[in-house]
């Protein structure tokens, strides 16, 4: 009998874990989540107050999950209607449709919190083990797997595993103990995020604008909110955060426009450094490293947490198709998976940085070659077809 211990129970890591647990309990696997907080927990960063934005392959893969439903029931995400790309000051326009693209939406606003409840609320506790509030200390490779130190309850104890999937998240400590570096090429722009009432909604289009100070992407929530991710560059974000509620506001409203009339609130601010972080190994025998813990991409595109949804599928997937008598660590088979998935990794990341430098760099000659492609694509219908594909998560 295997056994795997999947470090994190956030989005990432949660969503493996439902992946798996039909697999593992006809093969008779013990899947092992273990997490700093108590389920659903408000302090767990991937169910704080955020949204995210899944993609409608996501949804799909939701959909193939058994979960969409109890998403849906959760509180029914937003969905997105079009998108609409702009760069301020310069008239290059490219509007997206869900009509033209034959889907019901291009993609879908979640609550964090309502998202992790029915992925928390799918699990099969005969065959997932929650240990939390709980941390491993560290981790060993062993004759086969690892051997875990986990913190419990105030106790440490002993735990072997199969294989040991890291989703803990950006600041995995277990990656620089396992000697796992990260490459780190920083942005040098702060996000601002926050969610914004205007007097007009958003009517379903998230919009995506490129202004001097960096990328601005307002995405459609409920109750006629937008969900707003603001670069700014490291210097000035701190002036930023500290404006007025009005100052804030007034300051937005001259960056985006009026395309939803006059912005009348704004929610509580949190502000975090961007950089493109990528782990120089993702797989090891016994070991996978999974969502920000393997790659950490720029928000303004919206692909991370779709990024990493394929993977947990990619490597679910592999593992399903693995020998009665193979190891779930067995190096060939963990190699296997990355082979599978490394050119969705690197086509997804090349899309979210080139859009993100490209749109960030002022200089006169990219400005204009930028808007005559914005302006292109928008004519172009296979043009925009492709572009949007790739928003929605969607290959081929």
């Amino acid at each position: 009998m295997a056994a795997l211990a999947i470090v994190g129970g956030g989005l990432v890591g949660a969503s493996l874990a439902l992946a798996l647990q039909q697999g593992a309990k006809a093969r008779g696997w013990n899947i092992a989540l273990i997490e700093p907080f108590e389920p659903g927990s408000e302090y767990q960063p991937s169910y704080d107050a955020r949204s995210t934005a899944l993609s409608h392959g996501s949804r799909l893969l939701f959909e193939r999950l058994g979960v969409w439903a109890g998403v849906q029931a959760e509180s029914a995400p937003e969905p997105i209607r079009q998108i609409h790309v702009s760069d301020r000051g310069h008239p290059g326009i490219t509007r997206l449709h869900a009509e033209q693209e034959r889907v019901p939406a291009l993609g879908y606003v979640v609550e964090n919190a309502q998202l992790g409840r029915a992925l928390l609320g799918a699990l099969d506790e005969r065959v997932v083990q929650w240990q939390a509030p709980a941390r491993v200390v560290r981790a060993e490779p062993a004759r086969t797997g690892w051997l875990l130190q986990v913190e419990q309850d105030g106790q440490l104890h002993e735990q072997a595993t199969d294989l040991l999937v890291l989703a803990d998240g950006g600041r995995s400590g277990l990656l620089e103990q396992l000697g796992i570096h990260r490459q780190v090429r920083p942005y040098g722009q702060t996000a601002i995020i926050a969610n914004i009432t205007s007097s007009q909604g958003h009517a379903g289009v998230a919009y995506e604008r490129f202004t001097e100070s960096g990328p601005l992407a307002l995405l459609p929530m409920s109750a006629g909110r937008s969900a707003l991710v603001w670069t700014q560059p490291e210097a000035q974000a701190e002036d930023v955060m500290a404006l007025s509620d009005a100052a804030f506001l007034h300051a937005l409203q001259d960056a985006f426009g009026f395309r939803m009339g006059a912005l009348k609130r704004v929610g509580a601010r949190h502000s975090y450094p961007l950089s493109l972080i990528e782990a120089e190994e993702q797989v090891r025998t016994g070991l996978v490293v999974l969502g920000n813990a393997a790659h950490s991409l720029h928000p303004i595109a919206g692909q991370g947490f779709n990024l990493s949804l394929r993977d947990v599928m990619a490597l679910a997937d592999t593992l399903s198709r693995a020998a009665p008598d193979q190891s779930p660590g067995e190096l060939a088979l963990l190699n296997g998976y990355l082979q599978r998935q490394r050119q969705d990794q690197q086509q997804t990341i090349a899309f979210s940085d080139g859009l993100t430098r490209l749109f960030s760099n002022r200089r006169p000659v990219l400005a204009a070659g930028r808007n005559l492609g914005l302006l292109g694509m928008d004519i172009v219908a296979p043009l925009k077809s492709v572009f949007a594909r790739q928003a929605m998560g969607l290959k081929g």
